[in-house]
């Protein structure tokens, strides 16, 4: 039972169930909750896509987790690098074949721009100072750009997709800084190291601030309505501000550690303002 749950736990399903919620709330976003026919194999792919990703970066950080985060899976040696290089495999093919149900764009965006940068970012783009933070940014925000693409409808998905680019680039920078001892032992070249902790914390509040500031557009230009800006508010923006105050006091490690995990759930909470926004 405990290698089934350690092989589950590699996956990380509670990632895997976010990636499918928010493609569930930018359907709703979009009108096409009920389109279940394209619904079902937008949420497979990056459903799939994301567990293949989890699997991987996990496979391709195994010494680096060693040092950061010896009680996962991979590094505890409750699993296996070769099942879990077979595991990320077997994911990226479902969700590849997933993808082919769709249509051109759809399948341009998820085929020939995502899935190359998931396999190369932790190969090429992971250690390189702002490149690996902004690459991951842009995965992750192109899924929302990718649903859009999947049902004709662009325009409705690029707001959510800048605000997750945002939210993700700030927490990625949060948790190179968290990282830093491990990533510098395994040769990388993050921010946080080419640059200095206290940098990049300068550098991820000024980040929150533009976030913070530029979250607020839509709603001032008339775009979304009242409750755009409550859930945002309680969502977004004071999870932001308490960021921009704790890197500010203290800035360090152990406060990029409870940054990272504040900032957690902000993103999906931002898809629930710009869906609850649509209702004027």
């Amino acid at each position: 039972m405990n290698i089934i749950l350690s092989h589950i736990k590699i996956l990380r399903p509670f990632n895997i169930l976010i990636s499918g919620l928010a493609m569930i709330i930018s359907s709703a976003i979009l009108g096409e909750l009920f389109n279940y026919e394209k619904l079902i194999f937008i949420l497979l792919t990056v459903m799939f896509f994301t567990g293949a990703a989890n699997v991987y970066n996990d496979y391709i950080d195994y010494n680096i987790d060693l040092i950061n985060r010896p009680k996962r899976p991979l590094p505890s040696g409750r699993v296996k690098k070769k099942t879990a290089l077979i595991l990320s495999v077997l994911l990226f093919f479902l969700g590849f074949l997933c993808c082919l149900n769709l249509n051109q764009n759809a399948k341009i965006i998820g085929l020939l721009i995502a899935m190359p940068l998931i396999i190369f970012y932790s190969v090429i783009f992971k250690g390189l100072p702002l490149i690996g933070n902004i690459v991951t940014s842009l995965i992750l925000s192109l899924s929302f750009v990718f649903c859009g693409a999947a049902f004709d409808n662009f325009n409705p998905m690029w707001i959510p997709s800048f605000l997750a680019f945002g939210l993700t680039l700030v927490r990625e920078l949060i948790k190179d800084i968290a990282d830093v001892k491990g990533d510098k032992i395994s040769g990388l070249n993050t921010f946080p190291i080419y640059a200095g902790i206290n940098k990049s914390c300068k550098l991820a509040i000024i980040f929150s601030i533009l976030i913070f500031v530029a979250s607020f557009i839509p709603y001032l230009n008339g775009y979304y309505g009242f409750w755009y800006v409550l859930l945002l508010v309680l969502g977004v923006e004071i999870p932001l501000l308490v960021v921009v105050i704790l890197l500010y006091n203290k800035p360090g490690v152990s406060t990029a550690l409870i940054s990272a995990k504040i900032l957690k759930f902000s993103t999906l909470i931002g898809l629930f303002a710009i869906y609850g926004g649509t209702f004027k």
